[in-house]
């Protein structure tokens, strides 16, 4: 179990709230939100919505909740779901789409998990019974995978006018959309605009302790906590952890950029030593990188282990390392010192 002397890489999602957040759960104002009639959940989802621009959200427990809801309202069984071979939605979703959906996959390669418009448009089936019908484009932005690699916006857009011509659904798993805002001129807005729905994590990044917000229109959003309750995702006095969500908006968006340049730090470290094969190149708060072939994964992080820093294998012979808001200079330090003298 982590404990705060532990530098902890695994993930964002280690965060515990701050001070300030834990403040603004104790004091929230709470209802049921089965019934709707939750305060603190109904500002979170009008906050979000406002924000992105789009008509309306729903509060729920995660990302791959949010994410299963959208592509279940999306499709039909049978329906065909067009992403990368590395997304979230297929690859760590424990099979979901076809469980809750009953659709298919068709897998692209891109470009560490970004996809193109012209990949898109080649992989929609043809109006033939032999084929599933293709009904929905799911990206990833960041892309996880893909060291948190971020999309190019004129290339979202461009898939959107494929989307739009052929009758196509478009989410985005947006689990890290807020560390790619930072970094590029887009604002929340811009990516309203240019998607049928949208998942945003606030257990990541933003160190909320649970929850992800699915957006769409009025209609999606009435479907898709039709779909929640049958999930069983229907939770009552909920606004104490919308409070969470709401503070992480408030104050945690900005900071996100702290994280990037302690990422960047890490990732110049990695590519001084010499047991580093490969490193991708560092966009945001994820690092993956490749060791020699001579190191095992888990002699590796074992030794990482021993100097209290926690990290996560991820791939053949790669690590992943992701920043947040609990690591501090003073782990920063910590760990730099050790990565030199492994």
């Amino acid at each position: 179990m982590s404990t705060p002397n532990f530098t902890d890489l695994r993930s964002d999602t280690v965060t515990r709230p701050t001070p300030g957040m834990l403040q603004a759960m104790q004091s929230a104002s709470v209802g049921d939100d089965v019934f709707e009639d939750d305060p603190s959940v109904k500002l979170l989802e009008e906050k979000i919505a406002t924000m992105f621009g789009m008509e309306s959200a729903l509060f729920c427990a995660s990302g791959t909740m949010t994410n299963q809801i959208a592509i279940k309202v999306h499709t039909k069984p049978g329906d065909e779901v067009i992403c990368d071979k590395m997304a979230h939605i297929y690859a760590f979703e424990g099979g979901g789409i076809a469980f809750n959906s009953g659709a298919s996959v068709r897998l692209l390669d891109g470009n560490r998990g970004r996809i193109k418009a012209e990949q898109v448009l080649e992989n929609i089936n043809p109006d033939n019974v032999h084929y599933p019908r293709t009904r929905m484009i799911g990206i990833e932005n960041t892309m996880n995978k893909g060291g948190g690699a971020c999309y190019d916006f004129k290339d979202i857009l461009s898939i959107k006018e494929v989307c739009r011509t052929h009758g196509l659904a478009y989410h985005l798993d947006g689990a890290r959309i807020f560390n790619a805002l930072v970094e590029t001129k887009e604002t929340p807005k811009d990516y309203g605009q240019a998607f049928d729905s949208i998942s945003v994590c606030l257990s990541k990044g933003l160190g909320a302790p649970v929850g992800s917000l699915l957006l769409g229109s009025k209609d999606f959003i009435y479907q898709a906590r039709r779909i929640r309750k049958v999930l069983g995702g229907g939770w009552r006095q909920a606004g104490y952890l919308a409070a969470a969500g709401i503070y992480a908006l408030d104050h945690h968006i900005e900071r996100l950029k702290e994280d990037h340049l302690k990422a960047k730090a890490i990732y110049e470290a990695l590519k001084s030593v010499s047991y580093v094969e490969d490193c991708m190149p560092q966009e945001t708060n994820i690092i993956i990188f490749k060791l020699n072939a001579r190191i095992k994964v888990q002699d590796f992080l074992n030794k990482l282990e021993t100097n209290h820093i926690k990290a996560s294998a991820t791939g053949i012979n790669a690590i992943r390392f992701v920043t947040h808001l609990d690591i501090t200079d003073q782990m920063m330090e910590h760990l730099l010192d050790v990565l030199k003298k492994i």
